[in-house]
């Protein structure tokens, strides 16, 4: 029997990077999947992907920075499989902002705040609240953060310090509901190859091409493993947090750098 077989995992952000990457590995081991994310098109791609290959999906277009919607999306999980087993914070913003914290806006803070730090915080909101009410009770959240948030992070400070604010608000709920049945932790991941990283180096290159090679090698060079990682391997970091092989981790900072930050922590 798969590890994950008749259980429900909710994956926010899930038609890109590690989210989609998440969706499909919790179908493959056997979780029916709710995929969240504003794109309903990428959104019904990877439910089409997942049913492909004999699993059981659904798509709910959300904004995890409205109440209202990420209520619905709880709502709607429930109504289609019964129940929350497993919910993976994933989703951020994917235009962040690359600038020095002067130059920054009043308008770039709420609205990376309102995805990154707020989305995450009103996932748990509901998913814990529905946890708690299902029998049997409990569950288990997984919340992405970033190396950045261990940190400061030049021309992204709004970015880290939403990252830092994941970490701990996971570690806090962590501290009161376990003796509930749920688990929270934090995935910390380091350069994952994904299109938002790819999208920050290109506007960090400047649309250059010789100078996004430099910008990628640069990455690479700074891990201990000589290269950038890539969506599934933090994918599966989340589905063992999720397991029963992790049943006694609870308030951790799970950190999926390639070596990154290992000088320094």
């Amino acid at each position: 029997m798969s590890r994950f077989q008749d259980k429900v995992a909710l994956v926010t952000g899930g038609t890109s990077g590690i989210g989609r990457a998440a969706a499909l590995a919790f179908a493959r081991d056997g979780a029916k999947v709710v995929v969240a994310a504003r794109r309903a098109e990428r959104g019904r791609e990877v439910v089409g992907e997942i049913e492909k290959r004999g699993g059981k999906a659904l798509f709910v277009r959300t904004d995890v920075s409205r109440a209202d919607e990420v209520e619905r999306l709880v709502a709607e999980t429930v109504k289609a499989f019964g129940r929350l087993d497993f919910a993976f914070n994933n989703a951020a913003r994917v235009e962040e902002p690359l600038a020095p914290t002067a130059d920054l806006t009043e308008e770039d803070f709420d609205q990376t705040v309102g995805v990154n730090l707020k989305g995450v915080w009103l996932g748990m909101k509901y998913e814990i609240r529905r946890m708690l009410a299902q029998q049997p009770q409990g569950g288990v959240i997984v919340n992405s953060s970033s190396c950045n948030g261990l940190g400061g992070c030049q021309h992204a400070s709004f970015y880290a310090a939403t990252k830092a604010g994941v970490i701990a608000l996971s570690k806090s709920a962590a501290l009161e509901y376990a003796k509930s049945g749920i688990r929270v932790n934090a995935l910390v991941a380091g350069p994952i190859r994904t299109p938002m990283l790819q999208a920050a180096m290109e506007r960090a290159a400047g649309g250059d091409r010789e100078a996004l090679k430099k910008v990628e090698a640069r990455y690479a060079g700074m891990t201990a493993r000589g290269r950038m990682g890539e969506p599934e391997e933090a994918a599966e970091v989340a589905l063992w947090l999720c397991s029963d092989a992790a049943s006694y981790v609870t308030g951790h900072s799970m950190i999926v750098d390639g070596g990154i930050t290992a000088f320094w922590r």
